[in-house]
């Protein structure tokens, strides 16, 4: 929570600025104001800023997600909530997210000026950047239904991130399997879609994707890229729900 201490107070060293800088600036109020210039410099602060984006931008855009289909679900406010949950979020902390999540939803909203300057914060590390898009793809099947407007957006979102629709389509499949692996319900045919590997691949192949995933998911790697401290524990389930795939699949070999 460091991140959110030095940010929150003013000292962060950088203000955004852009889309980016105008949301924050209404969810944080005065505090934020009191902020800083930015000179378009990363230095020392950079980790804090970059975690700051991450938290920022994956509840506006979900929120945005979310009212797609043109109203917000009973199930994908549940999701929000569960995934603030899981962060454990302060008051403060929950309170900034719900504005960011309601300032998603307003028709205005900045969609691609958003993305565009996110990655640009992220400084484009693909494995950071994947976790944000797999948090909107859970976002929007929150309800058991993705509708084709969610769809299009969440294309679009991949799109400006710089994920082709085939990539998008693989990180659905994942995301469906995935649902599965929370149960005992996970099917040899689901683990093989969240490894991304087909049926009759070589067990060199499978352990080759397997580790591929483990590594992209892995919770002290993507905090070290800016991923908040409190999304570890998605991070952290995303690698049990690989390794559960990865050992149904090697049993049936």
């Amino acid at each position: 929570m460091a991140w959110w201490g030095t940010f929150i107070g003013g000292t962060l060293g950088y203000v955004f600025g852009g889309p980016l800088g105008a949301i924050i600036g209404a969810a944080l109020g005065g505090n934020f104001d009191r902020g800083i210039k930015m000179d378009g410099q990363f230095g020392s602060g950079d980790q804090e800023r970059v975690q700051a984006a991450f938290f920022t931008t994956t509840f506006s855009v979900m929120g945005h997600v979310a009212k797609a289909d043109g109203h917000v679900s009973a199930q994908e406010i549940s999701a929000a909530r569960n995934i603030m949950t899981q962060m454990q979020l302060s008051a403060q902390q929950r309170s900034a997210a719900i504005k960011f999540f309601d300032q998603g939803k307003t028709a205005d909203f900045p969609l691609e000026e958003i993305l565009r300057q996110f990655k640009k914060e992220c400084h484009g590390r693909r494995n950071l950047i994947q976790m944000f898009v797999e948090i909107q793809i859970a976002t929007a099947m929150a309800d058991g239904n993705v509708d084709a407007s969610e769809k299009r957006i969440l294309y679009t979102i991949g799109e400006i991130l710089g994920f082709s629709r085939s990539q998008i389509d693989h990180l659905f499949n994942m995301a469906n399997a995935q649902g599965a692996s929370s149960s005992d319900s996970l099917t040899l045919t689901q683990a093989y879609k969240i490894l991304g590997v087909e049926k009759g691949s070589s067990e060199a192949a499978i352990k080759k994707a397997y580790r591929r995933l483990m590594s992209q998911h892995h919770p002290d790697k993507l905090v070290a890229k800016g991923l908040p401290d409190e999304m570890i524990q998605l991070a952290t389930e995303k690698t049990q729900e690989i390794r559960k795939a990865y050992d149904l699949i090697k049993k049936s070999l």
